[in-house]
């Protein structure tokens, strides 16, 4: 027989089993929808090939220096670890996982208000434009929110979550001085100048900074999950 105790634990130990098999679903659906956006991409360019006389192995440099494609990797890693383990956690994995979070955010922010309709997509463009720009972001901010993991997010995560951010931005405006080559229009020094360009950025990077602070916020105030 058993005590309303052992009842109660068992009840318990059911009700984390459910929950980590939910959070497992949905970060395995973000994982899937990113990683498939990138590969999908990847392949679409390889397939139109080089232009404006670079090579492949410029083509591919090119790819993987966008934000968005770096973006939705981030994502699809650490959600992918997330399946294996839902309650992962460590130093590294905390500001791994915040960085996938901001920069998938970001990208979805920028994309939509300030990028979006700039080029005619085909139908396998949009295709890839709803996995990484549009559901990709917001099902992996709603899974945070909703599944978790948290508590995850402090006040040392959110300062070492710049790092990989500011490397992009300048790494970004070195290429560009050698190659004359930049991801975004908002970023392109050649047609706007630098005063511009770095002015773009920065407003980028202080709605970065004010998303990790925003969501370091939210994971204070929020019940623990899985």
């Amino acid at each position: 027989m058993t005590g309303p105790a052992d009842r109660s634990v068992a009840t318990a130990t059911t009700t984390a089993r459910g929950r980590a098999t939910g959070a497992r679903w949905w970060h395995g659906v973000v994982a899937a929808m990113t990683l498939a956006g990138v590969v999908w991409e990847l392949g679409a360019t390889l397939s139109r090939g080089p232009v404006d006389g670079t090579g492949y192995a410029e083509l591919v440099v090119r790819f993987f220096s966008y934000f968005t494609i770096l973006s939705n990797i981030a994502v699809g890693v650490t959600s992918t670890m997330l399946v294996v383990d839902p309650r992962r956690d460590g130093r590294l994995f905390r500001v791994a996982r915040l960085d996938a979070l901001l920069c998938i955010a970001v990208t979805g922010i920028v994309y939509n208000t300030v990028l979006a309709g700039l080029q005619e997509l085909s139908v396998a463009g949009m295709v890839t434009n709803l996995f990484m720009h549009q559901a990709g972001p917001l099902l992996a901010v709603v899974g945070w929110l909703v599944v978790g993991p948290r508590p995850r997010i402090d006040t040392r995560t959110v300062w070492w979550s710049l790092a990989a951010p500011l490397t992009w931005i300048v790494y970004v405006f070195v290429q560009g001085v050698l190659t004359d080559w930049y991801p975004y229009p908002f970023m392109r020094v050649t047609d706007i100048g630098y005063p511009r360009a770095l002015l773009n950025t920065a407003v980028v990077a202080v709605i970065f900074l004010a998303l990790a602070w925003l969501l370091r916020w939210v994971d204070t105030r929020l019940r623990p999950a899985p």
